[in-house]
């Protein structure tokens, strides 16, 4: 494939953007409903693809208004993307001590870790009883509602090589089907609950419906209220700043890629020779360079004393990188594979969306003594497929951060992501299923689904307001 092509793709996925922001001014029931310009634009790319329009039309137009290369490019890149957005997520930011992390988002952590052990502990066995003895599904599938709620777009896409090599092909396509879905019920029911909260004072902020819907119509930062979405922290004569942080991401790629095939070799000398076990192997690479991106802010803490690092450059980088990835992966969706396994597509979606919105209404509220909708709204939308999205609803809800959940939630990160929600468990859970068997994995999840929930309901949710906030 040449890199015209490549090229060529990504000019196309930026263009798509561009057009899907203005159809969201134009039509504001995307606005309301909160859908960013990305997932428009990658259902815009899939309705032009050969899976809507390449249908529709005669053989000469296979893959609708593209061709087979630049189908091939939205279905690759993503796995890149994902890397890139995983290495940032700690650089730039100011590492807090474990002990503060845990006092100010001990409820957050304990709530998430719940309801992402959960997922896999219902997905495993709506698995085990129902999909495998009835439809004849891969027992793999048993992760997936983990992998796409919780991990969302970028983590499904990051897996499709994992799923590949065990033979799991349809994997990748039911994944980001369950994270589209994840995320457009994620943003209806999240509006949904604000509704129902406002109504029945469970908000401390936001006071009338009206309120909620006119929140954040058109997204445009009025002129006067527009704040710099960065700093130049080095002239860009000697190099641009840009590219300095970009080299600073890639310095963190490059120690999670050398930790990754540490790891493997390890695997191969060891537990995984012969005839044993790999669990490595299957391992992508971007919970190991989100590690990388940890150590290259230790290094950044210690030693960067004028400060050249800027999180805000970071944070636009990784912006734009999400973007890139979510609409690339929308648009590269299979839904043959999807419509070939409907049943366990649709058992999978309404058990996991049923079992986060019952755990947010029934126990968030229970692991946090104070502000307990401002704060778990965030959770709730996380656990449906996107972080953004959990950052989106407490902005609704709390848009001065007065009950301090944008900190908790952003804190909560540090103790979440690493394990769940895109991290280790998350990248291994298919390997450990194909390795190991369901039983195994299920039984693990429920102990560390039950000791999580207990944490929250009986120490974090009993102890005093003033030691967490």
């Amino acid at each position: 494939m040449s890199a015209s092509m490549i090229g060529g793709s990504i000019i196309i996925i930026a263009v798509s953007l561009l057009i899907a922001k203005l159809i969201r001014i134009k039509f504001k029931i995307f606005s309301k409903l909160f859908l960013p310009s990305s997932i428009i634009a990658g259902f815009l790319l899939l309705i032009l693809g050969p899976e809507v329009l390449g249908k529709a039309l005669s053989e000469s137009y296979t893959y609708g208004i593209f061709n087979e290369n630049i189908i091939e490019v939205f279905r690759s890149i993503p796995g890149l993307l994902i890397t890139f957005i995983f290495a940032s997520l700690f650089i730039g930011s100011k590492i807090p001590k474990i002990k503060d992390i845990l006092l100010v988002a001990g409820p957050q952590v304990s709530f998430g870790q719940t309801v992402a052990w959960g997922q896999y502990v219902i997905g495993i066995l709506v698995t085990m009883l129902i999909l495998t003895p009835i439809f004849g599904a891969n027992p793999m599938v048993g992760a997936l509602i983990e992998i796409a709620f919780e991990g969302g777009h970028g983590t499904a896409a990051g897996l499709a090589d994992t799923f590949d090599e065990l033979g799991f092909t349809e994997g990748r396509d039911l994944a980001m089907g369950l994270a589209t879905i994840g995320i457009v019920f994620g943003v209806i029911s999240g509006v949904i609950l604000i509704n129902w909260a406002v109504r029945k004072s469970h908000t401390n902020f936001l006071k009338t419906n009206k309120e909620a819907e006119e929140s954040n119509i058109s997204n445009i930062v009025p002129k006067e209220e527009r704040e710099s979405a960065a700093v130049l922290t080095v002239s860009p004569e000697s190099i641009e700043p840009l590219a300095l942080h970009l080299g600073v991401i890639a310095l963190a790629i490059g120690i999670g890629k050398l930790a990754l095939e540490g790891l493997r070799l390890l695997e191969n000398m060891t537990w995984g020779s012969g005839d044993g076990f790999l669990i490595i192997h299957y391992m992508p690479l971007f919970p190991l360079a989100m590690l990388g991106g940890f150590v290259v802010q230790l290094f950044i803490s210690k030693f960067d004393f004028k400060h050249i690092i800027d999180r805000k450059t970071i944070v636009r980088l990784q912006g734009l990188a999400l973007d890139l990835l979510v609409v690339s992966a929308i648009g590269g969706l299979s839904l043959t594979v999807i419509g070939e396994n409907i049943v366990v597509f649709l058992i999978l979606a309404f058990v996991g969306i049923m079992w986060n919105i019952l755990m947010f209404v029934f126990i968030a509220r229970r692991m946090m003594p104070k502000y307990w909708f401002e704060r778990g709204i965030g959770d709730f939308g996380q656990s449906m497929g996107m972080t953004a999205l959990g950052l989106m609803l407490i902005r609704i809800v709390d848009s001065d951060n007065k009950s301090n959940a944008l900190f908790a939630f952003g804190y909560k990160q540090l103790l979440f992501e690493p394990i769940v929600g895109g991290g280790l468990m998350t990248a291994i859970s298919v390997p450990l299923i194909f390795n190991f068997g369901s039983t195994a994995v299920l039984i693990v999840s429920m102990i560390f689904m039950i000791f999580w929930l207990i944490l929250g309901l009986f120490y974090f949710g009993k102890m005093k307001q003033s030691r967490i906030y």
